[in-house]
């Protein structure tokens, strides 16, 4: 991957329903505009209704700048890396099915193979609870850091009893990646 893995952080989410994800999620990317970071929504479900009926009822700054993402995107990554300014981040927001989630960071790691990355990103997997049917541990494994309901956390806050085990170092010894 010629991204660095310096310039490259990977979080996991886990909600149980659609308002909660929204809820989670307003905050953050308020934020995230606030900083002017570049913001690429990935979602098999479009889920705008929920962000427009929540942002009514809430004071954000960016109301408007958030309503015009593009929420309804389904299949494709719009990567904006070629519109990034020098230093600035991009974050890609991903959910969907497990399955969903996996295609979409596999065609990032594509893009990233062949593409010199120097900006800093941030991809954030959003997986629902009840339809998640594997190790949340495998998930944390693949992370560097949890986003929840008060922000982006070092996964040991979250989950305090888990050690990582290099997992995916692990699989690329042994040929699996």
């Amino acid at each position: 991957m010629k991204v660095q893995k310096n310039h490259l952080t990977k979080l996991c989410s886990f909600y149980v329903s659609e308002w909660h994800l929204v809820t989670m999620l307003l905050p953050y990317l308020n934020e995230k505009v606030n900083e002017e970071a570049k913001i690429a929504i990935v979602f098999e479900k479009d889920i705008k209704e929920n962000v427009v009926t929540l942002l009514e009822k809430l004071n954000l700054k960016n109301k408007e700048k958030i309503l015009n993402l593009s929420w309804e995107q389904k299949d494709e990554i719009k990567y904006k890396i070629n519109e990034l300014k020098e230093e600035q981040e991009l974050v890609i927001f991903i959910n969907g099915t497990k399955e969903f989630i996996e295609k979409q960071n596999m065609k990032l790691a594509r893009y990233f193979e062949t593409h010199l990355i120097t900006h800093p990103i941030k991809i954030v997997n959003c997986y629902e609870v009840m339809a998640f049917d594997g190790s949340i541990e495998q998930v944390l494994e693949e992370h560097d850091k949890v986003l929840n309901t008060s922000g982006e956390r070092e996964i040991a806050e979250i989950f305090p009893d888990f050690q990582k085990t290099n997992y995916a170092q692990e699989k690329a010894v042994v040929g699996l990646e």
